[in-house]
């Protein structure tokens, strides 16, 4: 998809074209211009041929009951990233896009670290994962639509922050997907300088941070930035937030067999955790070689250990196993 040469294609337009434009583009979530019908055929016809609107996706179907879906998206320069469509009960669906192509942090435990870092994403690129999403679901005929949208995807997006918050405000706004500020979640290993930035942006998004490790060395083994980012400074950067925001933070905390869900380490976690408005959300480990998840049993002991000392505590639903759905697994297995 190409929208580059828009404005220059109506500025000699009617203003209320405009309008018709941003309403059939993402609202209506056409995919061919001839779709627009309220626009004069000469106009369809210049924009078909100048700002194509078409999508470059394959799209894969998990083997489980919740028919998770992840499409590969080819962008214009013949780049690829991921995107997952996690379809819940009673139709709700949750969209999870990439900020990055790869990523830069090669953290031990993501698949999307083993492929390395190509680029930034643009604004536009992130929200074209958004499109793809809402086309799919309109073509399927039975009114669903997104419902909530995270940015969990490729890449750590407090690293394209620019590009991330053009992205989220495009979005939020009423005049596009109007998806609210309380559906999109962001998800930072720590990158403190974004979370300070977030924190300031009068959003009401909701934060996560990455945790996994409950000791700095343990951490920073796992996500080598953590040796700029201690724990320490990304609590007082996360206080900060909440002070200014008033927001729950949720902190995830991926269930690595024998690397980090001893008692040892939910007994740490919960020295860190006893605090208002912290969230704990384990994370079965969605498995890319190196690591196992640990077991269901181990998870449901670790988690009694955070509520019986008084830490909230979640366990996330696993999804999309059968389509390779943690980031980069797909794209890994294509580069090979």
């Amino acid at each position: 998809m190409n929208l580059e040469k828009l404005s220059d294609i109506l500025k000699n337009e009617p203003k209320f074209r405009y309008a018709q434009i941003n309403k059939a583009l993402w609202q209506e979530y056409i995919s061919s211009w001839e779709e627009a019908s309220n626009l004069p055929k000469v106009l369809r016809e210049t924009l078909a041929a100048d700002c194509p609107l078409e999508i470059k996706a394959e799209v894969f179907k998990s083997s489980g009951g919740l028919k998770s879906l992840k499409a590969l998206i080819t962008l214009a320069d013949g780049e690829t990233i991921e995107t997952v469509l996690i379809r819940q009960k009673e139709a709700r669906n949750t969209v999870c896009v990439s900020s990055q192509a790869g990523c830069p942090l090669g953290c031990a435990f993501c698949a999307t670290g083993m492929n390395g870092f190509s680029r930034n994403l643009m604004a536009e690129e992130i929200v074209e994962q958004v499109l793809f999403w809402a086309r799919y679901l309109k073509t399927e005929g039975r009114g669903e639509k997104i419902d909530n949208l995270v940015f969990m995807g490729m890449g750590e997006p407090f690293l394209n922050y620019v590009e991330f918050i053009k992205a989220v405000k495009f979005l939020n706004n009423p005049e596009t997907f109007n998806i609210g500020a309380r559906r999109l979640s962001v998800s930072t290993v720590g990158i403190t300088e974004g979370i300070k930035r977030l924190a300031g942006e009068q959003l009401q998004i909701n934060l996560a941070i990455s945790l996994h490790a409950a000791f700095d060395n343990l951490r920073q083994s796992l996500i080598p930035v953590a040796k700029k980012y201690p724990l320490h400074e990304i609590f007082r950067a996360v206080d900060n937030y909440i002070t200014k925001t008033g927001r729950r933070v949720m902190f995830e905390y991926l269930m690595i067999k024998g690397v980090n869900d001893t008692d040892k380490d939910a007994l740490e976690l919960v020295k860190l955790m006893k605090k208002p408005l912290y969230l704990v959300n384990l994370i079965p480990y969605n498995a890319t070689g190196k690591f196992k998840s640990s077991d269901r049993e181990r998870i449901d002991a670790f988690k009694k250990i955070l509520e019986d000392n008084g830490v909230p505590a979640t366990v996330r639903l696993s999804f999309g196993s059968s389509i390779d759905a943690a980031c980069g697994q797909l794209k890994g297995k294509r580069n090979k």
